[in-house]
């Protein structure tokens, strides 16, 4: 394997089962991404440098804001959880 290769995002295509967690802070009065982190093998669109568009395409691809957080003076952390069918699915057959 090319070790350039590891050091590549993980983009959507990748499939991989369970939770994944992202967690995006932006600075709120010029809508810019400031820092981003993500669980292991976690589904990732490009970043871009605009906050809203950030977030509207992970939401487009199933993730959900789970969490919104005010860091002060002037920041604001998005939590965004995506779960997979298949483990939504599990999860609702556990509860029968």
């Amino acid at each position: 394997m090319y070790p350039w290769y590891r050091n590549q995002p993980m983009l959507i295509g990748q499939a991989w089962m369970g939770k994944h967690v992202i967690i995006i802070k932006c600075q709120m009065d010029t809508n810019l991404v400031l820092q981003v982190h993500t669980s292991y093998h976690a589904p990732m669109e490009p970043i871009q440098k605009n906050c809203a568009e950030t977030l509207s395409q992970h939401l487009s691809i199933g993730y959900r804001v789970i969490d919104v957080t005010y860091i002060p003076p002037n920041a604001v952390q998005y939590l965004l959880v995506l779960e997979n069918q298949l483990s939504t699915s599990r999860n609702l057959f556990n509860l029968l």
